[in-house]
């Protein structure tokens, strides 16, 4: 099936995996006006001061009401990759094809929240292969992405590395959940395929340890550091630290 102009089947799987597109006439959007997310991880990467990215992990240090930069980096990148996932390999499954995600074309609203905070300036479909996903999401965002967040904030690159790791995870979840509550077993077998060759790849298969849809990681998030928070579902730890100093790239959290 081929993409549709508003990727129209990605509403069926909830507003997480929606992506908006933008009309090829409204030129004049405010969405148009948005920095692309290549702006933005380059401006991060140079450290050149105000910058989407830092605009982002400063919204989501508000929200989570912590006051540590590299635990809000953390958690940033960690739903970035989650939606950047999500509407990947949910076109992947549903369409057999996939959007192409070049940073440049996807603008970014780093204040909004989903599924506003993306949008898609021009539909060019390619291959739902594997190879392309990692291609689009691992080396087209999550590289640089990371490559930006580790000389702003110092977060360890396995850290970051198994918020990808956990973000695909789940997002295959959630696509095997609504594959059975409505009979498609043609996108749950395609999610099953699609998802354990990306967690073949180099930068992921280290990230942690699949048992069916289930998905245990050997880093944590930091998530436990904000107020009120704890372990998620998918971490390495069985308790959270009464106190832990600011992780290495080779402690347990990085």
């Amino acid at each position: 099936m081929d993409l549709d102009p508003d990727l129209s089947a990605l509403r069926a799987l909830g507003g997480f995996f929606a992506l908006r597109t933008l009309p090829g006439t409204a030129d004049g959007t405010g969405a148009r006006r948005l920095p692309a997310l290549a702006d933005g991880y380059a401006a991060a990467a140079a450290q050149t001061g105000s910058d989407p990215l830092a605009l982002r992990v400063a919204t989501v240090a508000g929200r989570l009401r912590t006051g540590e930069p590299r635990v809000a980096a953390s958690l940033a990148q960690q739903g970035l990759a989650a939606r950047l996932w999500s509407a990947a390999l949910g076109c992947a499954v549903l369409y057999g094809r996939v959007p192409d995600l070049d940073p440049r074309l996807l603008r970014w609203d780093a204040r909004a929240a989903v599924p506003d905070d993306l949008w898609l300036a021009e539909l060019r479909p390619l291959p739902g292969d594997a190879a392309t996903l990692a291609g689009t999401v691992l080396h087209g965002h999550l590289e640089p992405l990371a490559a930006a967040l580790r000389a702003r904030y110092g977060v360890a690159p396995g850290l970051l590395w198994g918020n990808a790791g956990s973000a695909l995870a789940a997002t295959a979840r959630e696509l095997s959940r609504w594959a059975r509550a409505h009979g498609r077993g043609d996108v749950a077998a395609r999610t099953r395929t699609l998802t354990g060759d990306l967690f073949a790849h180099p930068l992921l298969s280290a990230t942690g340890t699949r048992t069916g849809t289930a998905f245990r990681r050997r880093s944590c998030c930091l998530y436990y550091r904000v107020p009120g928070g704890g372990l998620c579902g998918d971490c390495c730890l069985t308790a959270a630290p009464r106190s832990s100093p600011r992780s290495s790239p080779g402690a347990a959290s990085g």
